[in-house]
């Protein structure tokens, strides 16, 4: 489009003002201390310029300011109980109770080889991310088994930093726009920072929603349970005999015969074998060799015998 004022010219240098200044607002590295808590305040050095300093020649002066690490921390555990519609429960009061809430739950039933019909639950919660090893001690602690355990971090700093930065840089170019619209008198230019003024408006939503995202996710952390009825990992039992205990010996033996086996091939190869090479090729060829020599001798001893006299 043709640049008929200079109305349009500013908007335009102000808009590219404003990417340049978000692409080159991101930092380039950031402390790597982290705090357990998903939101830990990590210390470092600034340096301002001072009304005096300034006026002296700009010499600086460092100030120690705070700058928060944002974390995101979730954890999943799977554990053993007696009612696992119970635990679910009693889960979720929990987190109402520490002020989360929770974000899904499903129960079903299973079947058994044996034919028993036994319940399987899974939920899901968010709790404060101060409180989260709290709540997962109270989860281990009515448990009858935990069966795995994982927590996992994911240090968000860098690019809450990032959309902060190109959030201000959109704001501000939005009320340029809006200036502009305001001085405006001719109906192109009018229209043109109208369009500019919508497409800004809608980035600026989006990097809020992701903000918000980052925060929340960072203030409550998840929490995933799988949840397993004790019956579905009992041994089966007969007045005392547990079948899958004899099976697991029988295994175990039949595991250690094979060991034993494999190992005695194992030294045959490697120890005996070379050792019986070695002493019996020159045994064997020694053997060979003194049975020719007697056959060769027979033929021999035959022709040089006297013959014996004949009777009549």
């Amino acid at each position: 489009m043709k640049l008929r004022t200079p109305l349009l010219a500013s908007l335009l240098f102000a808009l590219l003002f404003s990417a340049c200044s978000s692409a080159a607002a991101a930092p380039s590295d950031y402390d790597r201390g982290y705090s357990e808590a998903p939101m830990a305040v990590a210390q470092n050095q600034s340096f301002e310029m001072s009304a005096d300093s300034a006026a002296s020649g700009g010499a600086m002066a460092p100030q120690n300011t705070s700058a928060e690490r944002l974390v995101i921390q979730n954890a999943s555990i799977a554990i053993v109980v007696d009612q696992p519609e119970a635990s679910m429960e009693a889960i979720s009061q929990m987190a109402e109770r520490f002020g989360g809430f929770v974000v899904d739950s499903y129960l079903y039933q299973q079947s058994l080889s044996s034919g028993l019909q036994v319940p399987y639950g899974s939920i899901t919660v968010r709790v404060p991310a101060e409180r989260l090893q709290e709540a997962l001690g109270l989860i281990e602690d009515g448990a009858k088994t935990v069966q795995s355990k994982n927590l996992s971090g994911q240090d968000v700093t860098a690019e809450y930093t990032d959309l902060q930065s190109r959030l201000r840089n959109l704001q501000d170019a939005e009320v340029l726009l809006r200036q502009i619209m305001q001085d405006a008198v001719d109906s192109e230019d009018i229209l043109t920072a109208f369009n500019q003024l919508n497409n800004i408006t809608e980035q600026i939503e989006v990097l809020k929603g992701q903000i918000k995202y980052y925060e929340e996710a960072a203030a409550l952390s998840a929490i995933s349970v799988e949840l397993t009825a004790s019956q579905a990992v009992q041994p089966i039992t007969i007045a005392g005999w547990e079948p899958v205990g004899v099976a697991k010996d029988a295994i175990q033996a039949l595991i250690s015969a094979m060991q034993g086996i494999v190992n005695a091939v194992i030294w045959l190869v490697l120890y005996a074998l070379p050792i019986l090479l070695v002493l019996g090729l020159p045994l064997y060829f020694l053997v060979r060799w003194l049975r020719r020599r007697r056959a060769a001798a027979k033929p021999a001893a035959r022709k040089t015998a006297p013959r014996g006299k004949r009777t009549r």
